[in-house]
């Protein structure tokens, strides 16, 4: 096979349902157009789920509401399923694509079920009533979130959450090929992000949906997206799988702080703490206990080292984590404390650092806590 067939084979199997050509997306006000980005070319694909990424006001919601023509584009153009999306009429277009906003906390006195069956308006005709085929497809709705319980409670009853839950649950049931979504997680717990994340990625690729989300949840996104859109004023909008964007940098371009590490090899941030003095830290670096003995005192302002900077001066304090579940204190030389318990070590520590260095206490002492 040679490289135009196989360019040709990729084409057909990733079909292109949304693209954006020079697109410039804003606001009309009465002095003129207030421009919140421009010249903005990109596709989204069926079968993959891409996430928005990017700085507060740097105009993911509005790029999202211009993908879903709930606001016109100052400029360029956006087609969806080959077509320009303003020669699509309000009915067609809601049998394309469906939208999950993040406030919907307007909905009361409607039951979850109820909402969720909103969704199937674009088929019920003119009463809007469900028939069994319609029916089915809610129930399937509720469940594929895991919210079935919830079913028969009012909106207000809700909890921001599960109101969230059910709105993607609306979405699904009505069965578009695309889904939008804003800020799907925003009121979500921890765990319910990520089954949320994994949901929306196995509906993508078990459904061949188009499934696209702003997100502030970067290092999820990173995680379990296909395809990841980054948005910024002064940057512009770069796309592609998280692993290359991470290879050539643009995960770091886009996000770099001074006091955050970027690691591309498992696509996650670390924090970069200040730290105020050394402290000699021996024992099983392998362990997972040194490891997180280790974070731990870089936290509380300890930068672990393997000896003293001088050559010849010995500690006075240090700190020895064999690996066996202890963690021991070596004052001068001597075991003066051992604890299976992290927390009691790091109690300890301070008290034992300033009884042999109290130039130390007189520098904090003397240091502004608001610099």
């Amino acid at each position: 096979m040679n490289k135009w067939d196989f360019s040709c084979n990729f084409a057909l199997v990733m079909s292109i349902s949304i693209e954006l050509k020079n697109l410039t997306t804003g606001y009309k006000l009465k002095g003129g157009e207030k421009i919140i980005a421009k010249n903005l070319s990109a596709s989204l694909n069926s079968g993959e789920m891409t996430c928005l990424l990017g700085p507060n006001g740097a105009g993911k919601s509005t790029l999202l509401r211009t993908l879903a023509a709930f606001q016109p584009a100052l400029g360029g153009t956006v087609e969806v399923m080959g077509q320009d999306i303003r020669k699509y009429k309000s009915k067609d277009l809601a049998q394309l694509m469906s939208v999950v906003l993040t406030d919907n906390s307007g909905i009361k006195n409607m039951t979850a079920e109820e909402v969720v069956a909103m969704g199937r308006s674009p088929y019920t005709g003119f009463w809007g009533k469900l028939n069994e085929k319609d029916k089915v497809v809610v129930k399937k709705s509720l469940g594929w979130v895991g919210i079935e319980e919830l079913a028969p409670r009012k909106m207000q009853t809700l909890s921001d959450g599960e109101r969230q839950k059910v709105m993607i649950a609306k979405a699904i049931a009505q069965e578009t090929p695309i889904i939008l979504l804003d800020e799907p997680t925003a009121y979500l717990d921890y765990p319910s992000k990520i089954a949320m994340m994994l949901l929306l990625h196995r509906l993508a690729k078990a459904l061949k949906k188009t499934i696209f989300m702003s997100t502030h949840d970067l290092e999820h996104a990173l995680q379990v997206a296909d395809q990841i859109w980054l948005l910024d004023h002064e940057k512009g909008l770069t796309t592609g799988m998280p692993e290359d964007l991470s290879i050539d940098g643009s995960i770091e371009h886009y996000f770099s702080r001074e006091d955050m590490v970027f690691d591309r090899e498992s696509c996650t941030f670390s924090i970069t703490y200040e730290t105020a003095r050394d402290i000699v830290v021996e024992g099983a670096k392998d362990s997972l206990e040194y490891r997180l003995c280790c974070k731990a005192l870089m936290r509380n302002g300890m930068k672990p080292v393997d000896a003293p900077r001088e050559n010849n001066a010995r500690p006075d304090v240090t700190v020895k984590v064999p690996g066996d579940g202890t963690y021991r204190l070596i004052e001068q030389g001597k075991e003066s404390i051992k604890v299976d318990n992290m927390g009691h070590l790091l109690h300890m520590i301070v008290p034992a650092i300033t009884k042999y260095q109290i130039s130390a206490i007189r520098e904090a002492a003397e240091m502004n806590p608001y610099e």
